[in-house]
């Protein structure tokens, strides 16, 4: 009784010997698809702030518009992506880099936040909309990143 091995060959796709491969999508699909799932989730939960009383209002009265939610998550989103895809080209350690210009980028999103005149519940609702956004692009970006 005679075994036969078969090796993968270095440039085979994994798929063609019915192995799970990962998704070989490029980083900016990728980036698209959580940058539209962060903005309509910011959405979705900003019109339920809003329907529970928050009014989004400045100290002068300017609110922000639901609409407002959506372009803003999907433009700062996208710069994201395009962070992640320079780091990716040009940086020696791209995830462990990106996640810290994040992180640090997503903190100093707070500040207009706390300073432009906000109420309590205004304020701290768009800073945990800050958080969620963060929480879907970052990881799904950073994963997709060299260590």
């Amino acid at each position: 009784m005679s075994t036969t091995t078969t090796e993968i060959q270095a440039g085979t796709t994994a798929t063609a010997y019915g192995l799970d491969a990962p998704s070989r999508l490029p980083l900016w699909k990728h980036g698209l698809t959580a940058a539209l799932a962060a903005s309509v989730a910011t959405t979705v939960l900003a019109s339920c702030a809003s329907a529970a009383g928050v009014s989004f209002a400045d100290s002068a009265g300017a609110g922000i518009p639901i609409a407002a939610f959506a372009q803003v998550t999907l433009v700062l989103s996208l710069v994201g992506v395009g962070l992640a895809a320079v780091m990716a080209r040009r940086v020696r350690r791209p995830r462990r880099t990106f996640v810290r210009t994040t992180v640090a980028l997503t903190a100093l999103s707070f500040v207009p936040d706390l300073t432009v005149g906000f109420d309590a519940a205004s304020a701290a609702t768009l800073i945990a909309l800050h958080c969620v956004a963060a929480a879907i692009v970052v990881p799904t970006l950073a994963k997709r990143l060299a260590r």
